[in-house]
């Protein structure tokens, strides 16, 4: 869709924003493939755009092969050319220096700044290259959060830095690295705002009706046996957004004080009701 792409173009600007304002002028390495070029430009002096660029041909391979095909393939590849070419690209517009002269809100601001970034390139489908790919490649296949895949494949390259920039940088690009983790993971996947309900009453369909009437929301009734009786019990399962489970409860206690619920937290609500359960993805 041509909004991946607008998600994924606008993500690699607001990459290259942070790097310029705030991780390159205070030398902070946020990690991954453009990490490793500040530590290389650090000696050698060469573009980090470009060196961005050239060093994620083999991630990128990886990535064809393990998040799907040409659809990763090219939204990808818009993201790491895009980030290039703005990195490079912005050196001629915003302050070498950047905007800060405090260490701390390099890192906070930086670590922010790149995290939305992140999470708009990941909601168009995309990774922004490098490393990132393996952190996608750690969410998809082992159920590790970004937050976390983030951290566990840039830790490496940030403490590397350490011997370029010294230890203390080092250590704040780890806030960097953490900061940034989190961020994309609520941009590109939200807020948890959803709930889910079980509520096993004696006035199942008392419960349900008013949960249609009164919140809109569709209910499903699940058979069960209560284990200590033996009896058949119906239960009813619901998905709620998180402002709404306070009327859940009181709708359940106003009819059946003695029931008994749980509300836990849904990771995605789709279909009718939430987001569209079906896309195009072409």
């Amino acid at each position: 869709m041509l909004v991946d792409y607008v998600f994924i173009i606008l993500g690699a600007f607001i990459q290259a924003i942070a790097m310029r304002l705030f991780l390159i002028p205070s030398k902070m390495v946020s990690g991954g493939i453009s990490g490793t070029a500040q530590i290389i430009q650090a000696y050698a002096n060469w573009p980090i755009g470009l060196m961005t660029f050239l060093g994620n041909f083999p991630l990128f391979l990886i990535g064809w092969r393990y998040l799907g095909g040409t659809r990763f393939a090219l939204r990808t590849a818009a993201a790491i050319v895009f980030f290039a070419v703005f990195t490079d690209g912005l050196v001629y517009f915003l302050p070498a220096n950047g905007i800060a002269d405090d260490i701390v809100l390099d890192a906070l601001y930086g670590g922010v700044i790149l995290g939305i970034g992140l999470g708009l390139v990941y909601r168009g489908g995309g990774t922004s290259g490098g490393t990132d790919i393996l952190g996608r490649i750690l969410n998809h296949r082992r159920g590790i959060t970004i937050s976390h895949a983030y951290l566990l494949t840039d830790s490496l390259i940030v403490l590397a830095s350490g011997f370029a920039f010294g230890w203390n940088r080092a250590l704040y690009g780890l806030v960097v690295i953490y900061v940034s983790g989190i961020t994309a993971e609520r941009v590109s996947e939200g807020n948890n705002l959803f709930r889910m309900a079980m509520v096993i009453t004696n006035h199942t369909e008392e419960v349900s009706k008013q949960i249609c009437a009164v919140l809109e929301r569709g209910v499903t009734i699940l058979p069960g046996t209560g284990a200590w009786t033996g009896q058949p019990r119906q239960v009813l399962y619901c998905v709620l957004s998180r402002s709404e489970t306070n009327i859940l409860k009181r709708i359940v206690s106003e009819i059946d004080p003695k029931a008994f619920m749980v509300i836990g937290q849904a990771y995605d609500a789709l279909g009718e009701g939430f987001r569209p359960l079906v896309r195009n993805d072409s």
